[in-house]
């Protein structure tokens, strides 16, 4: 079994004939999690190395994970179904369930949630809601059951009156056969209203330009709905990223 971010199969899927340079055969399934999994990675990866990436979800105060895809039946696009032994709820600001199909917040209630956070009183009254651990996670459920990840609760953009997901632009944008990797922030524009705005790593022999990143724009639009088109497209070398491959938006951010 393989274990990794979404960074780095994109990373490994730009690797020229890679599939023919490693043998992979070993392999029975691979992991994916840490991020959102954009589903032009999930069907490149199943068709360069005929193996399936199994998304899931979890956290450090859960200990694992408490969503995930089951091997053999991962579903493109979503990150599973609960684990047996874990409970969510989505619930809105005013603690209210929502119906299937509705970004919101999730609590998670399992035997291996964290009871409190060492020395921080503050953080554990915010997170450690009596037997629920508000995780901080945005996502919607569908009607079999299956979550959909859209993104940190402090990364999600209201735009338009609408929640908007980073990942839902990201994953558009990688769509496109030039990209390799995307972030995706909110600013504010001359008008004070929060606008998304992408950071583009472009695959090899694929050039930035004004032109390419009006084409990004347009493209994004098209795919991920026109209120979720960046406003602005800016190229980039790197991503910022933690040590384990996660983008680092409040870095991109400060950009």
């Amino acid at each position: 079994m393989f274990f990794t971010v979404p960074t780095l199969y994109a990373r490994m899927l730009a690797v020229d004939d890679a599939e023919h340079r490693w043998d992979l055969s070993s392999l029975r399934f691979c992991v994916s999690s840490g991020e959102a999994l954009p589903p032009a990675i999930f069907d490149a990866w199943a068709e360069r190395f005929g193996l399936e990436l199994v998304e899931v979800l979890g956290s450090t105060e859960a200990l694992h994970d408490f969503i995930a895809n089951a091997p053999g039946a991962a579903r493109r696009g979503s990150v599973g179904r609960l684990v047996p032994g874990f409970e969510a709820r989505l619930l809105d600001d005013a603690g209210t369930p929502v119906p299937d199909g509705v970004v919101w917040q999730m609590l998670i209630k399992g035997p291996t949630t964290s009871p409190y956070y060492w020395n921080r009183r503050e953080r554990t009254q915010a997170t450690m809601l009596g037997p629920w651990l508000h995780t901080g996670d945005m996502l919607a459920r569908d009607a079999d059951g299956f979550y959909m990840f859209a993104g940190r609760g402090d990364d999600m953009l209201k735009v338009a009156g609408m929640w908007v997901s980073p990942a839902d632009i990201e994953a558009a944008l990688m769509e496109h056969p030039g990209v390799l990797e995307a972030g995706v922030v909110g600013q504010p524009d001359d008008d004070g209203l929060t606008r998304p705005h992408a950071v583009v790593v472009l695959k090899g022999g694929w050039m930035a330009s004004p032109d390419l990143a009006a084409t990004l724009i347009e493209f994004a639009g098209r795919r991920a709905g026109g209120h979720r088109a960046p406003a602005t497209v800016a190229f980039a070398d790197e991503l910022p990223k933690t040590a384990t491959g996660k983008v680092q938006r409040f870095r991109l951010r400060q950009r």
